[in-house]
């Protein structure tokens, strides 16, 4: 093994000595190009504003990452970076993607980013973050190609992006305004993992540039699945085209990567729901074991259109993006420019992984399936055919494989911008119009079926079950042709396209150290296509063989014949004010207040009291748009390499939501408050950054579950913080991040806790000859169990709660060669 690590990152040294492209001479300046990398001391924002500005003088909160910072944090998905910018909540414990993103107590009532918009160089991933089984960093990767990302929190975003009303978070592309590139090979020294980094870009000619690059990688990851769980990569490029008054970009971008879906696992909770203790079951680690396994990759079941198709469980979160679009921006009189930013994607894929619907003895599980008495045995793996060992008082688990084909996430967006700055005495007036359109297309179809499985890690067995005379109620491990632990839920496919179109415009004044800004935008759109679903349980021969098996009996099926139209329309407006003074040219305040709405998607026509089964139009009382309302004040102080930024929040918010998982359905009001800080110092070699975000958050009212009503939201923790200091010579960079939370509440009825955890991160990097790096990071160095979720609302009879934590410790090592 040491010697294949060696070969490769040799090779990976050998690959970046080839020079790509000879040096070229400069040239001339050329038009403004808002989208190119800034230099770091000028902080200038571009994200969710009408006009590009420093950051002491923007009237919202903003945050933003570089390359340097991004490399040095080493994460192991994009989730786990965006844990770096304040005011996030980002739960990084479900692998290279469906991770749930919050931001300032805004809700998480199902998953993914319900409030928060991902966007790639200015326009969204996905048109909502919260798509059932396709949340949208799955379909994102921060590579090389990345310069920087910007988080704009609340403010502005409710009107200079469409289903954004808590922020927005923007990957912003390298353009080739820099002459060069890397290459870097990482392998993990205690984990599986080897990965291949590259970009390049420069200049083609005086008026035209490029950049490139992307990513592979291949390994089992960073928890014991018995096959490599994350494999593929990602290509993007794009080329520029300056001229006299403006330029043209065009960008591309090929994803197909598959990546491990980390669910729940089960583990031992002692004490009480107050003060509890978690532990891992024996022989199934918490944070480094997970419940795939080598003996568990086939998955037989029926399609989207009732016909036998074999899957494979492998492909995990399995993306595929295939994407071209332009950005451009011109002077075209007088002052005015537009701008326009179009793209479109071609998204598909799937989403497939275990999730454990029921844990406990063997036994008691078996007699469930198979009657008092029922015999159990292993289904495969090296005891294939033996008699399960102990059943009354090893654990199992009732598997419900969550198998979702993605069969199209296609979209289309454009943003189109005019603007001019007009001189108003010893101000400037910034004026700004444009317009959106997008259209998101949701094809999906759930082909859900239920396994046993051994409760343990490192490549866990099947299990089979017969009644206590022999007849068999199980094939290979296979329970049923359907969800049966979830009472035989979940079969379902629809397709529907969402059209959103929003005008919007700006208008903001700047004088003497003062500016204050005003915006709005109306939002309409339609959703139309079809839902087919739930099916029936009934007997089908899956496997075609002239016999029914009794696995077969329990087959949920498509209602085809009986589609469920879906056809209604939304409107909505949302607007946003404020104010920023600089008291000082190292000091600022600001103020702003926001109204803004996300649109309902697919989570809203699981509930068959918002949508007519027979119209498709909205029932009475149906809300397909849930507002946000945000208050904000804050300072700004920048001077000598000391930065610090407070900000004070308010936010009320109400929503609609469906959780998959536990089949429920939201109505309700949430509250919070608090306060977000952020400050770095810099002198000489040392720096040092650190962000901190107190919340207080409840529940003000429910509709649904009453009860709930004052209680704190579920996995909202009160305190959330981040410290890194680092060192920087020219020979070296040492550094260390120390992420934290205080503890939160499983679920709504505010019982069991999730106890509060810190992780620790550390890197260093040896420069020992010009444009050579070698680097060691260490991620969660002290191999913390850190749970971010948990489907137990109180400890159960049992003691096993099934619950997520982050993932133990991981080292790899990089090479890294600039030319």
């Amino acid at each position: 093994m040491l010697k294949g690590r060696t070969l490769f990152l040799a090779t990976t040294a050998l690959l970046a000595a080839t020079p790509v492209f000879a040096q070229q001479t400069p040239a001339p300046a050329a038009a403004p190009d808002p989208a190119a990398e800034p230099p770091a001391s000028d902080d200038i924002i571009v994200t969710a504003v009408a006009r590009g500005q420093n950051r002491l003088d923007s009237s919202v909160s903003v945050s933003s990452l570089n390359s340097d910072a991004i490399v040095n944090a080493a994460p192991r998905s994009t989730a786990e970076l965006f844990r770096s910018l304040p005011g996030i909540r980002s739960e990084s414990s479900g692998g290279e993607g469906n991770a749930n993103i919050a931001v300032r107590g805004l809700p998480v009532a199902s998953g993914g980013a319900k409030f928060l918009q991902l966007q790639e160089d200015g326009l969204p991933i996905l048109e909502y973050g919260d798509i059932a089984f396709a949340n949208a960093d799955i379909f994102l990767r921060a590579d090389f190609n990345v310069a920087r990302i910007e988080a704009v929190r609340g403010g502005s975003a409710s009107t200079f992006a469409s289903n954004s009303p808590g922020g927005v978070i923007n990957l912003i592309s390298k353009t080739g305004e820099q002459e060069g590139g890397s290459i870097q090979g990482t392998v993990g020294l205690d984990y599986g993992e080897y990965r291949l980094d590259a970009d390049y870009g420069g200049k083609l000619s005086d008026t035209l540039r490029f950049n490139v690059g992307g990513f592979y990688r291949v390994g089992e990851g960073p928890r014991r699945a018995g096959y490599d769980g994350n494999k593929g990569g990602q290509i993007r490029g794009n080329i520029t085209k300056t001229f006299d008054r403006g330029f043209f970009r065009l960008n591309v971008k090929y994803l197909d990567d598959r990546a491990i879906a980390y669910l729940p696992s089960p583990v031992r909770v002692t004490g009480s729901d107050s003060n509890p203790t978690y532990r891992s079951l024996p022989g199934l680690s918490a944070n480094t074991d997970t419940i795939h396994s080598i003996y568990f990759t086939r998955a037989v079941t029926l399609d989207g259109a009732n016909n036998r198709e074999v899957d494979d469980i492998r492909d995990g979160m399995h993306p595929v993006v295939k994407a071209i679009g332009f950005e451009t921006e011109f002077e075209v009189a007088d002052g005015w420019k537009v701008s326009d930013k179009f793209r479109y994607s071609d998204i598909s894929g799937r989403f497939i992984s275990p999730f454990p619907a029921s844990v406990d003895t063997a036994q008691n599980l078996a007699n469930a399936i198979g009657g008092p008495g029922a015999i159990l045995s292993y289904a495969n793996g090296p005891n294939a055919g033996q008699a399960y060992a102990n059943p009354t008082t090893s654990n199992a688990i009732g598997v419900v494989l969550f198998n979702t084909k993605l069969n199209s996430l296609n979209n289309i967006t454009n943003d189109l911008r005019v603007n001019r700055r007009f001189n108003a005495g010893d101000g400037t007036v910034d004026f700004s119009a444009g317009f959106y359109k997008s259209r998101q297309t949701i094809n999906v179809d759930w082909t859900w079926s239920s396994y046993l499985l051994d409760a343990k890690g490192d490549n866990a067995a099947l299990l089979n079950v017969r009644t206590a005379t022999g007849l068999s109620r199980t094939d290979n491990g296979l329970v049923a042709y359907g969800a049966s632990f979830f009472g035989n839920c979940c079969r379902r496919s629809y397709n529907v396209d969402y059209d959103t179109n929003a005008p919007f415009a700006s208008i903001g004044y700047t004088g003497s150290g003062f500016n204050v800004d005003a915006s709005v935008r109306y939002d309409t759109g339609s959703a139309r296509g079809f839902v087919i679903g739930d099916g029936p349980v009934t007997s089908f021969d899956v496997d075609g063989n002239g016999t029914i098996s009794y696995p077969e009996t329990q087959t949920t099926i498509l209602p085809l014949n009986s589609p469920q139209p879906v056809n209604y329309n939304f409107h909505y407006a949302s607007y946003s004010f404020g104010a920023n003074y600089r008291l000082a040219s190292d000091l600022s305040v600001f103020a702003r207040y926001s109204r803004g709405g996300r649109t309902n998607a697919d989570r809203f026509l699981f509930n068959a009291n918002n949508v007519s089964a027979t119209s498709g139009q909205l029932q009475p009382g149906a809300r397909p748009v849930d507002f946000v309302r945000q208050a904000e004040a804050g300072v700004k102080y920048s001077h000598a390499g000391l930065n610090l930024y407070g900000t004070g929040f308010w936010a009320k918010t109400a929503e609609q939501n469906f959780e998959a998982t536990s089949q429920r359905f939201f109505d309700r009001t949430y509250r919070a408050y608090g306060v977000e800080l952020e400050g770095n110092y810099r002198i000489d070699g040392f720096s040092l950054a650190a962000s901190g975000t107190y919340t207080k958050a409840k529940i003000i009212s429910d509709n649904v579950t009453p009860a709930v009503i004052g209680n704190r939201p579920r996995r909202q923790a009160e305190f959330v913080y981040k410290v890194t200091p680092q060192y920087t010579t020219g020979l070296f960079t040492l550094g260390a991040s120390a992420i934290g939370t205080t503890s939160s509440y499983t679920q709504d009825t505010n019982q069991l806790k999730l106890p509060g955890f810190t992780q620790v991160n550390a890197f260093l990097s040896v420069r020992p000859v010009e444009r050579v790096q070698v680097s060691i990071n260490a991620n969660n160095l002290f191999n913390t169990k850190g749970f971010t979720e948990a489907e137990e609302a109180s400890i159960p009879t049992n003691g096993i709660v099934r619950a997520r934590s982050i993932n133990g410790r991981t080292i790899s090592a990089a090479l890294k060669l600039d030319f």
